[in-house]
Order: C-alpha cells, then structure tokens, then sequence
C-alpha cells in the first residue's frame, strides 16, 4: 500500500480524458509499446508511450477515449518524448487495463 496523500496533493495531478487520434508502433522501446497520439480537446494533442500491447492492437486503441495524467514533466523513452501518463489497471496477469468513461465525455475534461 502507498503513503497516505492529503487532498492538496490529489488536486496537483490534472487528470483528463481524451482520445486516441494515431497509434504507432515503438521498436526503439525497451519492453514492447505503442506510440499514441491523444486529442484533449481544447487542451492540445499530446504524446505518450504505453505498454499495453498485450491486450490491446492498434485497432483497437483508435478512436478509443482514455484517461490521463497530462501534467507530468515529459519523459524522453528511447527516441521518443512521452507528454502524459494513462491510467491502467493491472489484472491477475500483470497486463494493463485501459481506465475509462462509461460514456462518452467531451475530450479535455477534468476528472474530479
């Protein structure tokens, strides 16, 4: 189990939804991932490198509305910066479960 957080500290992550606009596959990652390209709406297009290419096909992550953290301090992973981080669940295998909306939500929204 993690630390305990106060509210003050939940407020500094600016978590959002968006939407998968390109997926690119990354051969330069050390463990196996994709290159995404996300919309957030007014917010801008972001980038980021995920390693969920055990459940998830490029197909299937097209067009698909995620749930991010956009205001980490970018990541550069081998030749490519990573702007933002999904959020993901691990299942019983260690693979990463996409968080996301149960309906669809205007891309930039803030998750409160």
């Amino acid at each position: 189990m993690s630390s305990t957080i106060s509210f003050d500290d939940f407020q500094k992550l600016d978590i959002r939804t968006g939407t998968i606009i390109q997926v690119n596959d990354f051969p330069n990652a050390k463990k196996p991932a994709y290159q995404l390209i996300i919309d957030f709406g007014a917010l801008g297009i972001k980038k980021s490198s995920a390693q969920i290419t055990d459940l998830y096909s490029k197909d299937d992550l097209l067009n698909k509305q995620i749930i991010a953290i956009i205001n980490f301090k970018p990541k550069q992973i081998a030749n490519f910066i990573s702007e933002c981080l999904l959020l993901g669940v691990a299942n019983n295998q260690n693979e990463i479960v996409l968080l996301k909306s149960d309906k669809s939500i205007m891309n930039g929204s803030t998750i409160s």
